[in-house]
């Protein structure tokens, strides 16, 4: 399954500093970062597939429950500075294949994430 290779590393500063958290796994939806205390704190990431390394979606929401801005990040990432969306995430998707501009907007219309991947909720 596609989703077993899926790393992805969120920091609390630009630079990939400060307060990290690490998702060893793909196939995750969290409605609400507040369930690991990092909401409105994300500023840098590293994502990556380990065995297929442009099939990884990360979609990063700027309100709870996949509402709000997004910003949509295909392949193998490394991003030091996530700029005007600096401190915004609230809620994201990560999955171990290329999510559709029309599936996201499908999310993000509906509130539903895949139904294949493991939903946080707070």
């Amino acid at each position: 399954m596609a989703n077993t290779d899926v790393r992805l590393q969120l920091f609390s500063g630009i630079n990939f500093t400060n307060r990290r958290i690490v998702l060893r796994r793909g196939g995750v939806a969290v409605r609400d970062l507040g369930a690991f205390r990092f909401d409105n704190v994300l500023s840098s990431f590293r994502l990556r597939n380990v065995s297929t390394t442009d099939s990884v979606t990360l979609v990063l929401f700027s309100r709870i429950n996949f509402q709000g801005s997004i910003r949509v990040f295909r392949g193998r990432q490394s991003v030091a500075n996530l700029g005007s969306f600096n401190n915004l995430t609230s809620s994201l998707i990560l999955v171990g294949r290329n999510l559709t501009n029309s599936q996201i907007q499908q999310i993000q219309s509906t509130g539903r994430p895949p139904r294949d991947i493991l939903v946080i909720r707070q």
